[in-house]
């Protein structure tokens, strides 16, 4: 399990000012080129620069903690989204409420879908805001997915985030990003625990050997001492994890949109 239900993101850190006028996410769906209709969490910033952001959630899907980070990506300056990815199997209801039964849903999951389901939130992003480039940010299950995307040049996005995202697949059923990720094309922002029993050393150092391979744009963050889901507002043993995580996101954004309008 990553969050507790009631869990919340952390707030942004000294330094990061806070834009004033944004308003709460709105809950509405976005359209897959399949036909899928999923749930989504979306964040208006009033002061917006690119990139936009959509947020791959973990395992449960679209609850209360991504759609209050989809606002504090909108605080900071960046339109975001956060999707659900379980709309072709648990339909599209808004937010999940509580305790579900998610992982016959996540099984039904793949990369592909995922993947559709990012190019839905751009879409749906590209109509309501005039963002011009997109970074995924992923968490856990989420994260795994982020990195998945990094390879994939037809997706339209310019950089890939991952928090604490599995290295290896086949829980998931879905390719080990550990060796997947050899073939990265997108930039690369890896955030992990170095107490993550889930996701041990020698996992990590695959990960990264593949990923200077790739010659895309990397680094790569070990929190020493901090487990699985580390940034959730309530782990105040780990608050300067958090905020290093999140400073080091939000550079990593200001990179994307600098080479964007370059």
């Amino acid at each position: 399990m990553c969050f507790d239900h009631d869990a919340l993101p952390p707030e942004l850190p000294t330094g990061v000012r806070r834009l004033a006028g944004g308003a709460a996410a709105e809950i509405t769906e976005a359209l897959a080129a399949d036909g899928t209709r999923l749930s989504v969490a979306l964040a208006r910033s009033p002061q917006p620069q690119d990139p936009a952001v959509v947020i791959i959630p973990d395992i449960r899907g679209l609850y209360r903690f991504y759609a209050e980070l989809a606002e504090r990506f909108a605080a900071a300056g960046h339109h975001a989204v956060a999707i659900d990815p379980f709309g072709r199997s648990a339909g599209a209801p808004g937010e999940r409420e509580g305790e579900w039964d998610f992982w016959p849903h996540v099984a039904e999951t793949s990369p592909a879908t995922v993947q559709a389901d990012v190019a839905a939130a751009i879409a749906l992003l590209r109509e309501q805001t005039a963002a011009r480039a997109f970074v995924v940010v992923g968490f856990c299950v989420g994260g795994a997915h982020a990195f998945l995307s990094a390879p994939n040049g037809e997706l339209p996005i310019d950089g890939a985030v991952g928090f604490y995202g599995g290295l290896n697949g086949e829980r998931l059923g879905i390719p080990s990003p550990r060796e997947e990720i050899a073939g990265a094309v997108h930039p690369v922002l890896a955030l992990f625990g170095g107490a993550d029993q889930g996701i041990p050393e020698a996992d990590r150092a695959t990960f990264a050997t593949n990923l200077e391979a790739s010659g895309a744009e990397h680094e790569i963050v070990v929190y020493p001492g901090a487990p699985h889901s580390f940034f959730d507002r309530k782990q105040e043993e780990f608050a300067d994890a958090s905020a290093d995580a999140w400073r080091r996101t939000l550079s990593f954004l200001g990179d994307v949109g600098a080479a964007t309008h370059a």
